[in-house]
């Protein structure tokens, strides 16, 4: 665990393939299934193969509390994408100037599975930004209960395969 005033970095330790593990991050409907921010409803769209793919993810901000958006959706673009490597992405929504915040995955197979770093880094965000809301919107006890529920998903996910 790392973090600076704009990024926070988690890891865990998954056993499984790098390959099971991003199988779930490229799929629109796995990040709802790992979010643990509770913001997350449900997605449509394509599992996303390179930068500039998109998909839509339907929100409920109430699951914060912090900002009375209610239910609204938002267009998820992929800003970085490495098979089995990295995924990262940024949200477009109906404010204006979009707030341009990444969250992302690094992954490194290592002995006994793959490490997997989740990041948020809001860096790059215009000044107005960062005076309108407060960051880290998505606190660091939510990347890393998503990492144990990825966990949890990829297994769930390889035993489906399993007996299917």
């Amino acid at each position: 665990m790392s973090a600076t005033t704009e990024r926070i970095e988690v890891s865990r330790l998954i056993p499984a393939s790098a390959n099971a593990i991003f199988a779930v991050l490229t799929d629109p409907k796995g990040h709802v299934d790992i979010d643990a921010s509770g913001m997350l409803m449900d997605a449509d769209g394509d599992p996303v193969e390179r930068a500039g793919d998109r998909f839509v993810v339907h929100m409920d901000r109430e699951a914060l509390g912090d900002f009375p958006l209610g239910k609204y959706d938002v267009e998820v673009i992929i800003t970085t994408l490495i098979p089995d490597q990295e995924i990262a992405w940024t949200v477009e929504g109906r404010m204006r100037p979009h707030v341009r915040h990444i969250y992302g995955y690094r992954l490194e197979p290592t002995e006994g599975g793959t490490r997997v770093t989740s990041y948020y880094d809001w860096s790059e965000l215009e000044e107005t930004w960062k005076q309108r809301l407060t960051f880290p919107v998505v606190p660091e006890s939510a990347l890393k209960a998503t990492l144990g529920i990825l966990e949890r998903t990829v297994r769930r996910r390889a035993e489906t395969h399993r007996t299917e």
